[in-house]
This record gives structure tokens, C-alpha cells and sequence, in this order.
């Protein structure tokens, strides 16, 4: 099988659309991608591309074809918009230039949606079943993740995207609680499949490295890793933190990972005199991740209170999962829901800082055992919803039927 992946985001970037191209191509059918000069998420080209450069290159045996757009810049919302528009409009003009036949496209949808209407334009062109693979419901994240509120964009928004859904005969959907957003937005169910994100096979259950664990403090440590944004409500975690230390001196909270809201943050915890009980490490390749989530005594995933969060499965819990780890949520809905069924851990509901410490304290008293079984939990629930083989093998039968 011949496969055009499209995807505004590429290697070097990190984002799980390159492994799954890499396993696609392993099992010996042809990927070739269409994506953009890498920029995300510092806001301009890598080194090593520009404008007029890197047209085309072949990243571990895949054709990438590269389109030019305008970088993100701050990410503020006007540099958005032109990076997502500009994207559009020069990968489509791409596409007439090549020269290939494929037997289906296959469309990676984060925000924005508007890489559906690239996928449109290459199935018309090449005469190949489009896929769209959807893991932001737009409008909805605009409102709840963007802050936008004006009605006439967020309708104007909505109708596009029902529009991009139109030309599609089948959409997969991250969460199977997609399935009831896409159906109020006028999508027929029978074009909608559940198909997840799975994780890297690099994240997987280690020894600790006594390297990595000398870097950890004495006591209880949860970890966090991942985007420090708005989205993650530290001022949950911070909270909890303040709670969780009148009651228990030994327990700390490492955070690995970057992100806009971080400087904010630091800040918080200083004037709450929190320091002691905070460590931050910065931010380490994925494939280091499971290093230090083997040091780690339980891994903390937490969200804002908001309809699309209550929908999504955040890619950290596959990762999470994977890692054989007992894992602690401050979130709602699906993401709540896998931690309670695959007793991997607790779960709290997201920005409620007390019941988020109640759950921390209560671990805390759990025994070595009682911790291990959770982590033992986690990975076995993983194996059999969130296998990298199996879901590979699922999206090959998914593009055959």
C-alpha cells in the first residue's frame, strides 16, 4: 500500500505522527509525507531550514516533502492563524507537484483542523481514499484551550470544520467521547472509528538508573512531566502542594517538560514558599522519559475543568501507562475513567486541589506492594488498549476494509 501522510508537523518535531509513519514503513508499505519547515514549538525554522531550503529530504527511509509556511512566531493568536492559513494554501499548491499515485491519504489533525482541507485536495488529485485522524474537536478547543469567545468566529470556525467533515467517508476520532461531539456537528456515526494514539516502544518499564534517581530528593516523589500551559492548571497542583505539606513533609513534586505558563508558575510556588517541595529538571527527549519515570514513585497528569478535557485522552497517559508506573489524575471524564478502570491509581476531578491532595496523601500511605500492583496495572491495561503493534496492524485493516 502506497500512503501520502499529511500532517502540518513533522520530524524534527515531536509529535507521535512521525512513529507511526516509521512503523507504517517497517511494515513494508510506502509512506511519503507532506508536511511543513519545521518550527514548532519555538516559533521559528530549525536549523538547517528556511525558506528556500530542504524542499524535499528522506527521514529514516520516508520521502518528506516540505512545504513553506509562515512560523508560529510567539504563538499569538494573529501568527497562528497566518502559520495554519499559510500552511493550507502553500501544501496545497505542493501537492501538484508530485508526481506519485497513492492508495489512500492519510490526514493527522491536531489544531489545527484545517490540514482536512490539504487532505481534500490530494484525494481529488491522486484518486485515494482519504483518512482524517482527528485529536482536537474544533470549535471547541478554540473556546475552552484559545480563550476566543466572539460567537461569529467560533460559528464561521464551526462551519468549516463541519464543512472539512463533509468530504470525508471515514474519520478516527483519539477518545471514543469524540464520537458524541462529532455526531452533534451533524457527523453520521457510521463514519466514525475510535482508533488512540499509542506509545513509542521506547517507553516501556526500566530499572532505575542510579544516575537519574541521585538527581530525585529524599521522600515521596510525583512526577509530572510534560507542557507547562494553562491547560495543565498548575495552580491545581501548587494548591494541592500547600495542602499536601501541612500534613506531610516529605513529599515532592518533580516536573519535567517547558512550556508558556512556566515562568508563572516558578513564581507562584515562590511566593508560597513552596521551593523545597518543587523541583524542576527542564525538559528531556522522549525516548530518556522512561529513566525517569522509573524513579519516580507515582506520575501526575492533571487538566483544566473544561467539556473538551472531559472528552480527551491526553497522550501522556499512554506514555504514563506504558512505563508500568502507578499514576495520580486531577482530570475528568475518559482520562479519569481509564485510570479508575485499569486501577492503575487515583483520580480526582480536575482544579479540585483538596480532593487532588487526598489522593496524594492516601498513596502516600499505600505499601511497597500495593504501589507496585498499580504500576503493574497500568501496564497491563496498556498492552492490551494501547499496544504500538496492535493499533499499527488496526490502522492497516482500517485503510484495507
Amino acid at each position: 500500500m502506497k500512503i501520502l501522510v499529511v500532517s502540518q508537523y513533522f520530524y524534527p518535531e515531536n509529535f507521535r505522527i512521525n512513529d507511526l509513519c516509521y512503523g507504517l514503513n517497517d511494515l513494508g508499505h510506502e509512506v511519503e509525507v507532506l508536511t511543513g519547515k519545521p518550527n514548532y514549538p519555538k516559533g521559528s525554522f530549525y536549523k538547517g531550514y528556511s525558506w528556500y531550503t530542504k524542499q524535499t529530504e528522506i527521514i529514516n527511509g520516508i520521502k518528506v516533502y516540505r512545504s513553506n509556511l509562515i512560523p508560529r512566531g510567539n504563538s499569538g493568536g494573529f501568527r497562528l492563524f497566518l502559520n495554519y492559513i499559510s500552511f493550507v494554501f502553500f501544501a496545497s499548491i505542493k501537492l501538484f507537484f508530485i508526481k506519485q499515485k497513492f492508495d489512500k491519504i492519510f490526514v493527522y489533525a491536531p489544531s489545527p483542523i484545517t490540514v482536512g482541507f490539504i487532505g481534500i485536495i490530494a484525494s481529488v488529485i491522486f484518486r485515494a481514499k482519504p483518512f482524517l485522524w482527528v485529536h482536537d474537536l474544533w470549535p471547541e478547543s478554540l473556546k475552552d484551550a484559545g480563550g476566543i469567545t466572539n460567537k461569529i468566529a467560533l460559528g464561521l470556525v464551526n462551519l468549516m470544520t463541519k464543512l472539512i467533515y463533509h468530504f470525508y467517508d471515514i474519520i478516527l476520532v483519539q477518545s471514543p467521547r469524540f464520537r458524541e461531539y462529532l455526531i452533534e456537528q451533524g457527523v453520521s456515526k457510521n463514519k466514525i472509528l475510535y482508533y488512540p494514539y499509542y506509545a513509542e516502544s521506547f517507553y516501556k518499564v526500566v530499572k532505575p538508573k542510579l544516575k537519574v534517581k541521585s538527581i530525585f530528593p529524599n521522600g515521596l516523589n510525583i512526577l509530572f512531566a510534560g507542557n507547562i500551559g494553562v491547560a495543565q492548571s498548575f495552580d491545581t497542583i501548587i494548591s494541592a502542594a500547600n495542602i499536601v505539606r501541612k500534613k506531610k513533609n516529605n513529599i515532592n513534586f518533580i516536573i519535567i517538560g517547558e512550556g508558556r505558563d512556566k515562568q508563572r508558575v516558578i513564581e507562584k510556588i515562590s511566593r508560597m514558599s513552596l521551593e523545597k517541595n518543587f523541583k524542576f529538571l527542564g525538559s528531556f527527549p522522549p525516548e530518556k522519559m522512561s529513566d525517569y519515570f522509573a524513579c519516580a514513585d507515582a506520575l501526575l497528569v492533571s487538566l483544566k475543568k473544561s467539556k473538551i478535557f472531559r472528552l480527551t485522552i491526553p497522550g501522556k497517559l499512554q506514555s504514563y501507562l506504558a512505563s508500568g508506573k502507578p499514576i495520580i489524575g486531577s482530570v475528568d471524564g475518559v482520562c479519569s475513567d481509564i485510570i479508575l478502570k485499569s486501577k492503575s491509581g487515583y483520580a480526582s476531578p480536575s482544579e479540585n486541589s483538596k480532593m487532588l491532595s487526598t489522593s496524594i496523601i492516601k498513596f502516600s500511605y499505600l505499601t511497597k506492594k500495593e504501589k507496585l500492583k498499580m504500576g503493574e496495572n497500568a501496564r497491563k491495561y496498556f498492552e492490551k488498549e494501547f499496544e504500538r503493534n496492535k493499533l499499527l496492524l488496526k490502522l492497516i485493516d482500517i485503510f484495507k476494509a
